[in-house]
């Protein structure tokens, strides 16, 4: 493994712990050149053939880029790192594995990337939400705006102190 730093190859293994159901494994290496710590994440090889299926009923195999392509485009032009994108597809994939191993729903993946979403970014859920959805009218938008705001707001209030 290359240190990230310095592009020696020489490192060693400090701490390794099993994450998602045994699916990840996360690495803290040191490299032994410059001596700094860096962490790595190993899957296990997509050795499984997971389905989709669509609105219309056809069955498509899964594929973890079409669910970045969708996070990147409600992510456009918001405070949204690449990182974070990367973030929510896993925590979206970890909703996926837990719910299905064969066949799951485009709905189920849809509602948990909303999910993640609302956590990250209001704007970029709101986009996602208005294509996903498929509002009707400027109405039905309107409603998913004012819901995300109250959960907003309720979650920021400062808490008064009273004597």
């Amino acid at each position: 493994m290359k240190c990230p730093y310095c592009k020696e190859n020489k490192d060693k293994v400090i701490d390794s712990r099993s994450s998602e159901a045994g699916r990840l494994i996360r690495r803290r290496r040191q490299c032994l050149a410059c001596k700094r710590r860096f962490t790595t994440y190993e899957k296990v090889g997509e050795s499984f053939k997971l389905s989709v299926i669509k609105k219309d009923n056809s069955r498509v195999p899964y594929d973890r880029e079409k669910v970045v392509a969708g996070l990147q485009k409600a992510c456009y032009k918001r405070p949204v790192s690449a990182e974070q994108i990367q973030q929510m597809a896993d925590r979206i994939e970890e909703d996926i594995f837990r719910h299905s191993d064969r066949e799951v729903n485009s709905k189920f993946i849809g509602e948990s990337t909303m999910k993640h979403l609302r956590t990250v970014d209001k704007v970029a859920y709101i986009r996602f939400a208005s294509v996903y959805r498929q509002f009707n009218d400027a109405g039905d938008l309107l409603e998913e705006v004012t819901q995300a705001i109250s959960q907003q707001n309720d979650s920021s209030q400062p808490k008064l102190f009273t004597d």
